[in-house]
């Protein structure tokens, strides 16, 4: 597997000062506001968000298509919570809502598998310790 690379550059103090990360073809502006506030810009927990939404998606579909379903169209959102803790600050929790197109798949197999994903997607993996839940709907396609 190859090794995926990310850079951020920060300049200044923590309330005024500026960054920029960059990964792939995204490159783009962070700050205190726009991590702690509502600024302009991105921050690491919207990007630890994508990640995970876009882990978790691909993870769903892998696991549909091992169980013989093949899913249309899956789309999630990740929601990202940082707050307070023992003086610091922790993400302490990440909110994953899914809908899934999936033909011939049943409510109750498509939740096992959503399940399933969410536990075992590389990036859930990565932030165990870290409580993650998980809110999945069957948008059509019921069993026949």
């Amino acid at each position: 597997m190859p090794l995926r690379k990310a850079e951020a550059v920060w300049e200044g103090n923590l309330k005024e000062g500026r960054g920029t990360m960059k990964f792939g073809s995204f490159e783009g502006p962070y700050s205190f506001a726009s991590r702690f506030a509502d600024g302009s810009g991105a921050n690491p927990e919207e990007l630890i968000g994508a990640a995970h939404a876009g882990c978790f998606s691909m993870a769903l579909s892998l696991m549909l298509e091992q169980a013989g379903y093949k899913a249309e169209r899956i789309q999630t959102h990740a929601g990202v919570h940082i707050d307070k803790i023992n003086g610091g600050f922790g993400i302490t929790r990440i909110d994953l809502e899914t809908e899934a197109s999936v033909p011939g798949v049943d409510e109750k197999n498509f939740l096992e598998q959503a399940e399933a994903a969410k536990n075992g997607c590389p990036v859930s993996r990565a932030l165990a310790g870290t409580d993650i839940t998980l809110k999945a709907k069957l948008l059509s396609h019921a069993a026949r």
